[in-house]
């Protein structure tokens, strides 16, 4: 592999320059902050563990700051762009700054939400600076879309990257904590400062890496019968799991049922369940169905 020239990333002035020369202003409505920092994106490839063998996706590359420190040390690199005048400028920027790593790079001009294949050889990493308002629903889609994408590292808002990484008890633990951890293992990989960043957000940003399982989690349910449990539990998070799962299963009884059943205490609310626990709920909803039968089983 050739090295890139030093120059290759983009630094404050020249994001700037190429946003005047697009006529791009950075949209709040798609949650546009442009990094300027070259060694920001260099840590945050460093950070994602990214080696020369890996396909990386990328989504919402903008101008290209991490994309060009991505084709630095990857195989090749995919990068998923909704923006119209962005997706169609990024191919040039990338041809222009590193030349002979042009090859490796695909674009596709899409929302991410809406990606159901990506062109050349399988992802085996996702690294981004997701748009801080779709952030939690990008990150779920392309982890269940691509089961071929073993690491993952992600920017996002400081918050969100605390309830992707929550443990079962914390307050912040809820619906995207769970499901993060249906499909890997996740943690905080590092805060990111406001001043890499054009324009300057109001809020903080955190890294977070999540680690594919090595084994899917072992279940009789599916993900959707195991999401629709976890839905259910914190749409009334307050609530203990006998009232909150009530309309799940059918009625409070029911849900009574499928909660002893599986072993959690119907008392229990939803922020201290392990995903592993949400799964073995979503198994019983048959006791949530014949409560009588599982209640004359425990009887027994």
């Amino acid at each position: 592999m050739s090295s890139p020239t030093p120059d290759a990333l983009l630094g404050p002035a020249d994001i700037r320059e190429l946003a005047a020369a697009l006529g791009v202003r950075p949209t709040k409505q798609r949650g546009q902050n442009f990094v300027i920092d070259a060694n920001t994106v260099r840590r945050i490839v460093r950070t994602a563990e990214v080696r020369p063998d890996d396909v990386v996706v990328e989504v919402g590359p903008g101008l290209g700051s991490l994309t060009l420190a991505l084709l630095e040390v990857a195989d090749r690199v995919t990068a998923v762009e909704i923006d119209d005048v962005l997706a169609a400028a990024l191919p040039a920027t990338v041809a222009a700054r590193m030349p002979q790593r042009a090859d490796r790079f695909a674009l596709v001009h899409s929302d991410a939400m809406h990606v159901a294949e990506l062109p050349g050889p399988p992802p085996t990493a996702l690294v981004a600076n997701l748009p801080y308002n779709v952030a939690v629903p990008v990150l779920l889609h392309m982890l269940a879309t691509f089961p071929s994408i073993e690491r993952t590292l992600v920017m996002v808002q400081s918050e969100v990257a605390d309830r992707l990484a929550a443990a079962p008890g914390s307050k912040v633990y809820g619906v995207p904590s769970v499901k993060a951890n249906w499909y890997a293992e996740v943690k905080r990989a590092g805060a990111i400062g406001r001043n890499v960043f054009w324009p300057a957000p109001n809020v903080d940003s955190g890294l977070v890496a999540l680690t594919r399982r090595a084994e899917p989690l072992k279940t009789t349910a599916s993900q959707r019968e195991v999401f629709a449990v976890i839905d259910a539990a914190f749409a009334q998070r307050r609530k203990t799991l006998r009232a909150a799962l009530a309309g799940w299963a059918g009625s409070a009884a029911a849900a009574e049922a499928a909660l002893v059943a599986a072993g959690v205490s119907p008392q229990a609310r939803g922020e201290a369940l392990t995903v592993e626990e949400f799964a073995r709920i979503a198994e019983h909803k048959e006791a949530a169905e014949h409560p009588e039968a599982a209640q004359h089983k425990e009887s027994e």
